[in-house]
């Protein structure tokens, strides 16, 4: 008796251990899909494999993003060796554009009530205006696209199809009443409590979940998310480019100071990295460059004022174009704009005065600076012949092409080596 009772606290000790030990990853997406985005989910993925978790929960809230990230993680999502449940959440949140499709590439999509879905038609990112016959084939591949994922994932395919073509946005209810997603949770415990049970497909086989009451571990990107993140916003991009572009053209302004150029180029460098991953037009960015060869040519020519307001005209246009092709989300707000605008040019205009400035103020050092300065004969000076002067505190051989008697005022008009040339001031 005692063996058996023995034998069953054992039992139900390894049972609740096993039971406890179970985990579930959760990462939360609250941005734009971006290759931080996607860079945040593989991580995510590798780690929920090393900690064998029973899934991994995408909490997402996204108006959508680049298309290019988007295949990247969905890729990742239909090869997860990890089951992945997208839960569109909190309240008040959406899964838009990029962000339903991925929602309905997870294994298990889940909506929280007071959430939506969909308007997934493809935005033109192209640099310049795409025929219509071409706009025709994008959509029409898009559509392919995510029908064949909603086939994978035995989904409402013609619903999906809509989205995309006609841009149709539900309801979390309607999503649901459509078999566009799988469940509707409240919050991440009821949502625990509802996938329990559920037996999904991965690559490797079947796997049933085991959620209930499991531990949840929250995930964060690394150092390399954090860089991504920063330098896929374009606000931050744009700010780089102008702080480079100031940088550069304070070095050439005021050549060997150094850390002007130094950061300016930095700055460039990573502005260029962060334009290769966002919708920018060339156009913008060359008239924003053309702006600052015209404040450098303004250092070298006299244009009465021209090129500086030819130069700011160009940052202003290019500034309004750079993004104008992007979605309204990866746009530059007038704030930023306008202010950073104001502040360069104020930059430009500062540093193009003192150089004027310096160009125009009289040598007040060396030989050089005695032109111009006035003295005593000490004795006569005559053509031909060399006489003495007491000039800035000095005595100096001159001479003159005119008679200069002694004790009259003179004019330095040139210095050759220790000898000056006066002239008789009347």
């Amino acid at each position: 008796m005692k063996r058996i009772v023995l034998i069953s606290c054992l039992l139900l000790f390894l049972f609740s251990s096993l039971t406890w030990a179970k985990e579930v990853c959760l990462v939360r997406v609250e941005e734009i899909i971006s290759p931080a985005v996607a860079d945040l989910i593989d991580t995510a993925i590798l780690q929920a494999k090393q900690k064998e978790a029973e899934c991994l929960i995408i909490e997402l809230d996204t108006p959508g993003g680049l298309a290019n990230s988007m295949q990247k993680i969905i890729k990742m999502i239909l090869n997860s060796p990890v089951p992945i449940v997208v839960y569109v959440a909190p309240s008040g949140a959406k899964a838009a554009s990029a962000g339903a499709i991925i929602t309905l590439a997870a294994h298990i999509a889940a909506m929280a009530p007071g959430t939506n879905i969909g308007a997934a038609h493809p935005v033109n990112l192209a640099r310049k205006k795409i025929p219509k016959e071409m706009q025709k084939k994008i959509v029409n591949d898009m559509v392919a696209y995510v029908r064949s994922i909603a086939d994978k994932r035995h989904r409402n395919a013609k619903v999906v199809a809509k989205m995309v073509r006609e841009s149709v946005s539900l309801t979390a209810k309607e999503a649901l009443k459509a078999k566009v997603i799988d469940l509707m949770a409240d919050n991440l415990a009821d949502l625990l409590e509802k996938i329990d049970g559920k037996t999904v497909n991965l690559e490797t086989g079947k796997k049933t979940l085991h959620t209930k009451n499991a531990q949840v571990v929250v995930l964060k990107g690394g150092l390399r998310y954090d860089i991504l993140r920063i330098l896929s916003n374009p606000e931050i991009a744009y700010l780089l480019m102008m702080i480079g572009l100031a940088g550069l053209y304070f070095e050439l302004a005021h050549p060997g100071v150094i850390l002007p150029g130094v950061v300016g180029a930095i700055s460039l460098v990573l502005a260029f990295f962060a334009f290769q991953i966002l919708p920018v037009s060339y156009a913008g960015i060359l008239l924003i460059v053309l702006g600052i060869i015209f404040f450098i040519l303004e250092l070298k020519i006299t244009s009465y004022g021209l090129l500086t307001v030819a130069a700011l005209f160009c940052y202003t246009l290019g500034s309004i174009m750079l993004f104008h092709h992007a979605p309204k989300y990866l746009r530059l707000s007038w704030t930023t704009l306008i202010t950073t605008l104001t502040f360069i040019s104020l930059f430009f205009i500062g540093v193009l005065s003192l150089v004027v400035k310096a160009q125009r103020t009289k040598i007040k050092s060396g030989l050089e600076a005695l032109i111009g300065e006035k003295g005593r004969a000490l004795t006569e000076i005559l053509p031909g012949k060399i006489g003495r002067a007491f000039v800035h505190g000095e005595l100096w051989n001159a001479e003159s092409e005119e008679e200069i008697k002694k004790d009259e005022t003179i004019e330095v008009i040139g210095v050759e080596g220790l000898k000056l040339r006066v002239k008789k001031v009347s």
